[in-house]
């Protein structure tokens, strides 16, 4: 492990402890060396609270790494069981956004995954049609949040660390979760793997070597899509071209989408999903708004071009509040704020309730709004939610973009402007 940490960077040290044997032969392991110390080694305890005993086993950690001296951090996440990608995805992402969050700059967080675990994912990933990306299994080291996350142990066996923990008589916890083969990983490690080393001894070995090639691929992909993304991509809009995206081959086309989803914290299509977006993308008509969705993404096609965003809760039509000028949230995300001094009146906003129209100042003409949104191609998405401010019952703005000469002097006369904050 000694010899492992010399080859990293300088950066404090964190280990995400769930206090199973793996994660601790890591943290105990870690804890003897004076070169992990001077890092400021720390652990961090994610409490997922889906078991009864659950405050118990954080109060375990705890226990554990005073002994060990070491500093432990215990979190508590929500998982929303009913978010429509399953428990363990829902537990998996509910414990990475608090890790990130968690990192310090620059700090390295290290995980306990092991040989099998890669197996494991490898297999998962190739029930569910991944290519060569997900296919090259879990990496070493990647980002995460302000730190990087690191499995320094992916060529250790189970049963060294098992043996580990026995040799040192530690004390892990029992999670019994982990015997449920409701559940698509346990059920790959407790049934469909050992079948499979039964009959193909070295099959393990055959995984990970099938997996060190995809990862080779993937790289060298990785380089020419890289350079497509910024082709394809709008820095203003962070939308992609569509025509062109579907033009690429499928080996840089699927990782292009995937990278440029994560990038705006989103999650990737499954197989299915991705096909839709192939076919709408041939065959959507201009007059159409083509939505793919899928939990926690809404993938738009608009003016021959990929926007991609989190799905928004519905908002009632009766929403409006009064507005003396202070940070106004908006529902369906995004927010209004007032550049001036607060206003002495309060105004009135609200969202679109159909029939709205608008002289704008310097316009001969009154305006449907919706003829100014289009002559602004403005996203469809962002005219649901765009905030519309009223003096008493008269439209005197809508957000930040168009105001009637009545809104103009009043906003002068209030010495400041709206300023509209959109969510995308």
């Amino acid at each position: 492990m000694w010899r492992a940490l010399s080859d990293r960077p300088d950066g404090s040290l964190c280990v995400a402890f769930s206090g199973g044997p793996d994660s601790t032969a890591l943290l105990h392991a870690l804890a003897q060396l004076r070169e992990a110390r001077v890092r400021q080694l720390r652990a961090i305890h994610i409490d997922h609270g889906l078991h009864a005993d659950s405050a118990h086993w954080a109060e375990q950690t705890r226990r554990f790494c005073s002994v060990l001296e070491v500093e432990c951090t215990v979190l508590c996440v929500q998982v929303d069981p009913v978010s429509g990608e399953g428990l363990e995805a829902a537990a998996r992402h509910a414990r990475y956004a608090a890790l990130a969050n968690a990192l310090q700059t620059g700090e390295w967080l290290l995980l306990g995954h092991h040989r099998e675990d890669q197996a494991e994912t490898v297999l998962l990933k190739l029930l569910r049609g991944a290519g060569p990306e997900g296919l090259g299994g879990m990496r070493e080291t990647r980002p995460l949040g302000a730190g990087q996350l690191w499995r320094p142990l992916l060529a250790t066996s189970r049963a060294v660390l098992r043996s580990y923990v026995e040799q040192h008589h530690l004390p892990v916890i029992d999670d019994p979760s982990n015997a449920d083969n409701r559940l698509s990983r346990n059920y790959l490690r407790n049934d469909v793997l050992p079948r499979l080393t039964q009959h193909w001894p070295h099959a393990t070995d055959s995984i990970l070597h099938s997996a060190a090639h995809c990862r080779a691929a993937d790289d060298a992909l990785r380089a020419q899509w890289l350079t497509e993304l910024e082709r394809l991509r709008d820095p203003v809009t962070d939308s992609l071209d569509a025509t062109a995206w579907l033009a690429l081959p499928s080996a840089m086309r699927d990782p292009l989408l995937d990278h440029w989803l994560h990038a705006r914290g989103l999650s990737a299509p499954t197989v299915t999903q991705r096909r839709e977006i192939e076919r709408q993308s041939r065959e959507a008509r201009a007059e159409r708004l083509p939505c793919i969705h899928w939990p926690g993404t809404d993938l738009h096609l608009w003016k021959g071009r990929l926007w991609a965003r989190a799905p928004r809760l519905p908002v009632p039509e009766s929403w409006q509040v009064s507005w003396h000028g202070e940070l106004l949230p908006l529902p369906g995300g995004g927010s209004l704020a007032w550049s001036g001094p607060p206003l002495a009146a309060p105004l009135t906003v609200r969202l679109r309730r159909g029939g709205e129209r608008l002289r704008p100042a310097g316009d001969r003409h009154t305006r449907e709004l919706r003829d100014l949104f289009q002559q602004a191609v403005m996203p469809p998405w962002q005219r649901e939610v765009c905030p519309l401010i009223y003096a008493g019952d008269t439209l005197i703005a809508v957000a930040d973009r168009w105001r009637s000469e009545q809104g103009d002097a009043l906003f002068r006369e209030a010495g400041g402007e709206p300023r509209w904050r959109p969510a995308d």
